[in-house]
C-alpha cells in the first residue's frame, strides 16, 4: 500500500472475534517486556504467558506496512527499546 490505511479498510480480513487491522498497518506496542525464549519458558501462546518482569525492550507485534510480507502477521513479534519511536510504530486502543 505504501502507507497506513484507515481502520476498517479491509473487513474481509477480520478475525474470528471480529477484530480488524491486527497486522500490516503499524507495529503495535504490547505491555510485555521482550524475551527471546518467551514461548519456550512461559507456556503455550494461547494461555497468554506473561513476559519477564522487566527488561530493556518491550514487545512490538503485527508488522508495519513498510516491512516484508513475512513480518506482517499477528504472531510476528520483535523487541524494541520503549523510548524508540517511528512512523511504523503505534498502539491499539482497546475496550471491553
Amino acid at each position: 500500500m505504501g502507507d497506513t490505511s484507515e481502520v476498517g479498510s479491509y473487513p474481509t480480513g477480520d478475525s474470528y472475534y471480529e477484530v480488524m487491522d491486527m497486522a500490516g498497518n503499524v507495529w503495535e506496542w504490547v505491555n510485555d517486556w521482550y524475551a527471546s525464549d518467551y514461548y519456550t519458558t512461559g507456556g503455550p501462546p494461547w494461555s497468554d504467558p506473561q513476559g519477564p518482569g522487566s527488561g530493556d525492550c518491550r514487545v512490538l507485534r503485527g508488522g508495519g506496512w513498510f516491512f516484508v510480507a513475512g513480518h506482517v502477521r499477528v504472531s510476528y513479534r520483535s523487541g524494541v527499546n520503549p523510548t524508540h519511536s517511528g512512523l511504523v510504530i503505534g498502539f491499539r486502543c482497546a475496550r471491553d
